[in-house]
């Protein structure tokens, strides 16, 4: 999918509110989790915008524990600061730490002092994966920053990645591709024209074969 450029509004620091006599109330976290919009900023005064695909923790390897947002890799590089699209003023509250161009994913290191992770963002809870390729007819549905909540008939799928007829427009890549509470996959991109050419993105059984092997083993969602 192109890439969104949007001009960034606001990007401060965390406010605090005093409170009594010098007194300090820290900011509330920012609830983040599958089909979050957030930005990531491209230098200067743009940023991409994009969706959160799910939000978790590895439970093995060499960054076990560490709380992640993944996204698609066309969304951002390594080291780019990523802000809550809602919550701008909150501060930045991650960084890419990884991205992949040949499955077009990448992974969000998320700063747990400023992140409340949640399973329902609008019209879609995740509680679980479900990493059976999906097939025709099954319906799939998302959560974009764009077009919201949307959901369209399953095409094709080869177990690595679905073609689907699900709206989409540019700012929904990463939205979290769900069957019912399941998450199966993410949004990347669409062919011919917006919300009207096919929808497709990458099997999530694929995602966490590549968080394998990179050092965040057996993502488990939140």
């Amino acid at each position: 999918m192109k890439k969104s450029m949007v001009l960034l509004a606001v990007i401060a620091a965390a406010l605090m509110s005093l409170v009594g006599f010098g007194t300090a109330e820290a900011a509330p976290k920012v609830p983040l989790g599958g089909g979050s919009g957030i930005l990531v900023l491209k230098g200067g005064n743009t940023a991409a915008a994009c969706t959160v695909t799910t939000v978790g923790r590895p439970t093995a390897g060499a960054n076990k524990g560490e709380l992640i947002g993944i996204t698609a890799g066309h969304c951002g590089k390594r080291g780019q600061k990523v802000y809550s699209e809602r919550y701008q003023n909150r501060g930045q509250i991650g960084t890419i730490a990884y991205t992949a161009s040949d499955i077009d994913v990448a992974v969000i290191d998320l700063d747990e002092s400023k992140v409340a992770p949640v399973r329902t963002v609008n019209g879609v809870t995740i509680r679980r994966v479900n990493t059976a390729p999906v097939q025709f007819p099954t319906i799939l549905c998302k959560e974009g920053r764009t077009t919201g909540n949307t959901c369209g008939i399953t095409w094709f799928s080869d177990g690595y990645s679905h073609f689907s007829q699900m709206c989409v427009i540019e700012g929904d890549s990463g939205s979290p591709v769900v069957v019912g509470d399941q998450l199966v996959g993410m949004v990347n991109a669409y062919y011919f024209v917006s919300c009207l050419g096919p929808e497709t993105g990458t099997n999530i059984k694929t995602i966490l074969n590549r968080l394998n092997k990179i050092g965040y083993n057996n993502f488990k969602v939140i």
